[in-house]
């Protein structure tokens, strides 16, 4: 029996949204590899600042 090994090289790759590097697939992302879209918890982070920062302040 031969037992599949993965290598990073043939893990699938995305580039982060936050922060623009290359990362791979983690088996904790397994059921939401498509909806991911940063490297980290910390460009997540980075990520919704910015985006807050771009809108528009609600008027009053």
């Amino acid at each position: 029996m031969t037992s599949k090994r993965f290598t990073k090289s043939t893990l699938p790759q995305k580039t982060c949204a936050a922060c623009g590097r290359p990362f791979a697939w983690r088996r904790k992302w397994a059921r939401d590899w498509d909806q991911v879209r940063t490297c980290s918890e910390r460009c997540k982070g980075d990520l919704r600042r910015k985006n807050a920062a771009a809108r528009p302040a609600p008027s009053a």
